[in-house]
C-alpha cells in the first residue's frame, strides 16, 4: 500500500514501513493458518500466492512462521517492486526448509479462482482498503474458488490515536477516512469499511473467519516512519477537506516538531483477517 495520500506504491515507503508491519501483524493468525494447511505429498512445497505483494515483505514475514518447504508466487502490477521481491526472498521456513519465490506481473482485480488453482494459502497485506466493493467480492470469490485459506493483513481500520492528544486529531481523522472512501477514477474505495465487508463476504461463502487487531505503534524508535505517515495523513485530509488549510498546516508543524523531539506516539489501527476452510481443518474450502 502507498503512503497515505500518495498515488504510487513507492519502494522507499514500503521499505520504511516493513519493520512496523512485521511488528503489527497478528502472528497468531499466521500460526493458525499454518495448522490448517494441507501437507503436500512426496515433499512437494506448499504453494503460497501473495496478492499485491510488492517487494515481498509479506513473504519475508510469513514464511518463517510456516513449517515445511514453500514456494511463493508474488503478484503485483509493478515490475520494479517485483524485482525487489526476487532480490530479497525469505531465508527459510520455520523448520529451516527452503523457501523459493517467483513473481508474476498482474492486475489483481482480474484474478479468478482458476488463476490461484493449486494454492495452499493466499496472502495479502495492506490491500483490502484500496479496493472497491466489487473488487473485494471478486477477491473473495477467487480465494474461495481456489478452495484454500486466506490470510489478509493490515487493512486500515479508520482509527488513529496520538499522544499527546490535540483537538484537531479527530477532525483530521474523519477527513482522512472520507478520503479513503473517495471515488477515484470511477472507483469508490472501501477504505476502513474493507475489513468488515470482506469478513462478511467470506462468511457468506461458508468460510470460518477470524479477525484480529494489528496496530502500528510508532514512537521515537520509528520516528522516520511516523514523520512520513504524518505528512501523508494530513495531506490526504486536506485534499479531502481544503477548508482545513491553515489549521492543518499549523497542526502539522507542531506534530513535526514533537516527532523530531521523540515526544510523539502514534497508534494506527489495522485489522488482520484469516478465512479458514469450512471443513474444520487441513482440507480445502
Amino acid at each position: 500500500m502507498n503512503a497515505p495520500g500518495t498515488r504510487r506504491f513507492a519502494p522507499d515507503w514500503l521499505a520504511l514501513r516493513e519493520p512496523a508491519d512485521a511488528a503489527a501483524r497478528h502472528r497468531g493468525l499466521a500460526a493458525e493458518a499454518g495448522r490448517f494447511l494441507r501437507r503436500p505429498e512426496h515433499g512437494a512445497p506448499l504453494l503460497v500466492c501473495d496478492l499485491g505483494g510488492g517487494t515481498g515483505s509479506m513473504a519475508r514475514w510469513t514464511a518463517p512462521i510456516l513449517p515445511g518447504p514453500q514456494h511463493w508466487v508474488v503478484y503485483d502490477r509493478d515490475e520494479d517492486l517485483l524485482r525487489r521481491a526476487r532480490a530479497g526472498p525469505p531465508s527459510a521456513a520455520a523448520d529451516g526448509r527452503p523457501v523459493t519465490v517467483e513473481t508474476r506481473t498482474a492486475e489483481l482485480t482480474v484474478l479468478t479462482g482458476s488463476d490461484l488453482r493449486g494454492a495452499d494459502l493466499v496472502t495479502a497485506s495492506a490491500l483490502l482498503d484500496v479496493l472497491t466493493t466489487d473488487e473485494a467480492y471478486a477477491l473473495v470469490a477467487a480465494c474461495t474458488g481456489a478452495r484454500c485459506p486466506a490470510l489478509l493483513t493490515l487493512s486500515v481500520a479508520g482509527r488513529v490515536v496520538l499522544a499527546p492528544e490535540e483537538p484537531l486529531d479527530r477532525e483530521i481523522e474523519a477527513a482522512f477516512n472520507a478520503h479513503q472512501r473517495r471515488e477515484s477514477g470511477g472507483r469508490t474505495l472501501l477504505g476502513p469499511d474493507a475489513p468488515g465487508a470482506v469478513a462478511q463476504a467470506f462468511a457468506g461463502a461458508g468460510a470460518h473467519v477470524l479477525v484480529r487487531d494489528s496496530p502500528w505503534r510508532l514512537g521515537p524508535d520509528l520516528r522516520a516512519l511516523a514523520a512520513a505517515w504524518l505528512e501523508g495523513w494530513v495531506a490526504a485530509a486536506v485534499e479531502q477537506r481544503p477548508d482545513l488549510g491553515v489549521r492543518a498546516r499549523d497542526y502539522l508543524d507542531r506534530r513535526r516538531s514533537q516527532c523530531a523531539d521523540g515526544d510523539l506516539h502514534v497508534e494506527v489501527h489495522h485489522r488482520d483477517l484469516l478465512a479458514l476452510p469450512d471443513d474444520g481443518g487441513g482440507g480445502r474450502m
